[in-house]
């Protein structure tokens, strides 16, 4: 199965966020690994999640910071993965637009253009979906002989950690640990008897794992927004039950992770 192209979205404007989540939503090609309208929060997701590439508004008035301090930071510190950056902008000035290129934007669309749209900025990634993602496959093959196995899991931990947060699971919940150490090591390999191992590292009983675990998943349910739930999850649930099991919730996000490299 085709890998989806992972993207991340830094854009102040609610309207524009919606039109391109709502698009990005019906492909099959296409996902998305988040909204952010602040720069700092948008480099910390670049770091964490690896996407494939960031749809970037130069001016986060609405919100904190900029596009070209988001490509400062980036071309400063490089994360393990460069995105491929697409540059959207009301922003005119030929300076500018030198700047954001040579501080490593990709390409720069004017927010001017008659045929510009939220459909028209995904059309254009997806154009370059598989070209993207060899340029970026090189790049990991490269990042595995560097990247020790203990930088990697603190990497897919980061990552783990973010997911269960988007999906209304508290840190302070009992579960949420046991969550992410389970969803780390099927990630890595299928693990049978997770709930032993799991209890095992932390001196509980293998039902009681198991317990906070679902309850962690039962109460995200329970209380975090519907659509929250939806756009975040998007794995089918039987509808008798309407929360996923610990072991469907489990590999549904090792399998991402897995599929994203």
């Amino acid at each position: 199965m085709e890998r989806e192209l992972s993207i991340l979205l830094v854009e102040d404007d609610p309207q524009a966020c919606e039109d391109i989540a709502t698009y990005i939503d019906a492909l099959d090609d296409v996902g998305l690994v988040g909204i952010t309208n602040n720069s700092s929060k948008a480099e910390q997701m670049i770091r964490d999640t690896l996407p494939d590439a960031v749809i970037l508004d130069l001016e986060l008035h609405g919100g904190s910071g900029s596009g070209l301090s988001l490509l400062q930071a980036l071309h400063s510190t490089p994360p393990a993965k460069m995105p491929y950056i697409l540059i959207t902008t009301n922003n005119s000035s030929a300076v500018t637009y030198e700047a954001a290129r040579q501080l490593g934007a990709d390409f720069i669309l004017s927010k001017h253009q008659n045929d510009y749209s939220a459909q028209s900025v995904v059309e254009f990634l997806r154009v370059l979906k598989r070209v993207i993602q060899k340029h970026n496959t090189k790049i990991n093959q490269g990042q595995d002989s560097t990247e020790s196995p203990a930088q990697k899991d603190r990497r897919i931990t980061r990552r783990i950690c973010l997911e269960l947060d988007r999906v209304g699971i508290s840190a302070k919940a009992k579960g949420y640990q046991y969550l992410t150490d389970a969803i780390l090591l099927v990630a890595k390999a299928p693990t049978p008897n997770l709930c032993s191992i799991i209890g095992q590292k932390y001196g509980k009983t293998e039902s009681s794992v198991e317990r906070a675990m679902q309850n962690a998943i039962a109460k995200a349910w329970r209380t975090t927004p519907i659509d929250d739930l939806l756009a975040f999850y998007t794995a089918k649930i039987n509808s008798e039950k309407g929360v996923p099991t610990m072991t469907e919730f489990i590999y549904y996000y090792a399998n991402r992770i897995k599929n994203e490299g």
